[in-house]
């Protein structure tokens, strides 16, 4: 029943927060094994309306319950109407399957609260955050002046980076006279959606995002690349960066990186690349290959909640030139920063958009030092060894295609209809939304429709996305026209 409390110290109390500690743990146990057995589908798919409504009513319709009953409810309710990532039947969006250990840290987190825009306020995190991207800066090939900070995802990891370019690349200062110049970056069209952003967001506006045109697998095309850096300079712009793809969002498949650096090296101009999903094969030795040419880059980022098996939100933006992290944002707040004649690495505040952060790197230290490298690479190896094993499945069968090679753990496929192929797999993919076991995702390549699966959870087996296929065609047989299923 709801109360008005007043009481602080029993809120507070240590003995309050082992019994609620004790019943969410019960139910997150119980979900983690519930959903590991994919007994049930990944995702029970309500309408928007549908939810906006039951928990519009829950507090009138459960304040009749004790508090621990409303707490038990409450969790059993939200993780019923969630997406279960640690299903392996969960195959849809780039975000990871935590592994527990790592979301238990960030409890720890939340507890103890301590942000990192001052070093006395994070003591712990920002000495971790330290070691964390010094080791990701070694493992690029970078020297020790290099150097980075952890943010919260990759869209302002993106934008701090782009950000970056401009004020060491741009002929003009802008972050203290304002752009009087227009300015351009180079980005393959396939490159996610928030590099588009950060550069509207930064005042280019649509002209000074010039695509780079792809190739066949949908990747930054290297023989195009002198021609939308001549396009720039036809349309008045100054080009300060290029931006490559590690991989591409659609098809996960990166470009080539090697080639992007050396002609961004070749012109003076930056190099930035979004490995948000794709940078933790640096540590595989079977695949870092994917990522050659990353030692030319003057910016890295990575996201540490997909490749790297850690709970939402955290991305590690790496500078080659360390100075060019602290330079970025020359603000003053006097009253939280003091001036440093050494390098003042600990004061989070200098670096990032963000005056106040959650403890992010304690799944990043604690993976590290626990388990090593090590897990990283089985992981990568796995799951992409996975997708080209799924891949060739779907090639040897006569009634679906794919669209292109396989870099990563992304598998773009379709199904072989025979007239109206990319409304039947929409169709498709809308009556698999809420009535499959599954999750899976879609998208558009070159005007044509394709189912979309990403392969995050090291519990998906080759058997899951044979059943898939299998589920596909049966219902395929079942009702030929899509168009009349109840959708």
């Amino acid at each position: 029943m709801n109360t008005n409390y007043s009481d602080f110290e029993k809120l507070y109390s240590a003995k309050g927060f082992h019994e609620n500690g004790t019943l969410l743990l019960s139910e997150l146990t119980n979900y983690l094994k519930k959903t590991a057995e994919s007994t049930s589908p990944a995702l029970s798919f309500i309408e928007p309306e549908e939810m906006l409504r039951y928990w519009q009513s829950w507090n009138d319709n459960t304040r009749h319950l004790s508090e621990s009953e409303r707490i038990q409810k409450f969790c059993t309710d939200l993780l019923s109407y969630t997406n279960h990532l640690q299903n392996p039947k969960y195959i849809g969006h780039q975000v990871s399957a935590p592994l527990p250990i790592a979301s238990l840290m960030m409890l720890i987190g939340g507890i103890s609260n301590n942000g990192s825009a001052v070093y006395e306020m994070g003591m712990a995190p920002t000495a971790m955050e330290r070691v964390v991207t010094d080791k990701l800066c070694t493992k690029f090939g970078w020297d020790s002046n290099s150097g980075g900070f952890l943010t919260s995802g990759g869209t302002l990891a993106n934008l701090t980076s782009l950000l970056a370019a401009r004020k060491f690349k741009a002929t003009e200062d802008i972050w203290n006279e304002g752009m009087q110049k227009p300015l351009a970056i180079l980005v393959s069209s396939q490159a996610h959606y928030c590099v588009d952003r950060a550069a509207r967001i930064m005042g280019l506006g649509a002209d000074g995002i010039i695509s780079i045109e792809v190739n066949e697998n949908f990747c930054a095309d290297e023989s195009a690349i002198e021609k939308a850096y001549q396009s720039a300079l036809v349309k008045g712009r100054e080009v300060i960066a290029v931006v490559g793809s590690a991989p591409s969002t659609s098809t996960g498949n990166y470009d080539n990186l090697d080639a992007l650096g050396r002609f961004a090296n070749d012109k003076g101009i930056w190099f930035h690349i979004d490995a948000a999903h794709g940078g933790a094969a640096i540590f595989s030795g079977k695949y870092k290959y994917l990522l050659k040419g990353s030692e030319r880059a003057d910016s890295i980022i990575i996201d540490g909640h997909k490749m790297m098996l850690m709970p939402a939100l955290s991305t590690a933006v790496l500078f080659k030139n360390k100075n060019h992290a602290y330079e970025n944002f020359n603000q003053r707040a006097a009253y939280l920063l003091e001036d440093s004649v050494e390098e003042d690495w600990y004061n989070g505040a200098k670096k990032t958009f963000e005056c106040t952060k959650t403890m992010m790197v304690l799944p990043w230290f604690i993976l590290l030092n626990l388990y090593g490298e090590s897990l990283f690479e089985t992981y990568i190896d796995r799951q992409y060894d996975l997708a080209r094993a799924f891949a060739e499945e779907i090639n040897r069968a006569e009634d679906f295609e794919t669209p292109a090679r396989i870099d990563s753990n992304i598998v773009c496929f379709r199904y072989q209809f025979n007239e109206n192929i990319n409304a039947q797999n929409q169709q498709l993919r809308s009556y698999l939304l809420k009535h499959s076991d599954y999750y899976i995702v879609q998208t558009h390549l070159d005007g044509s429709h394709y189912l979309r699966v990403s392969l995050m959870n090291p519990l998906t087996e080759l058997n899951h996305l044979s059943q898939l296929l299998d589920e596909i065609r049966q219902v395929v047989n079942n009702q030929k026209h899509l168009s009349n299923l109840s959708l």
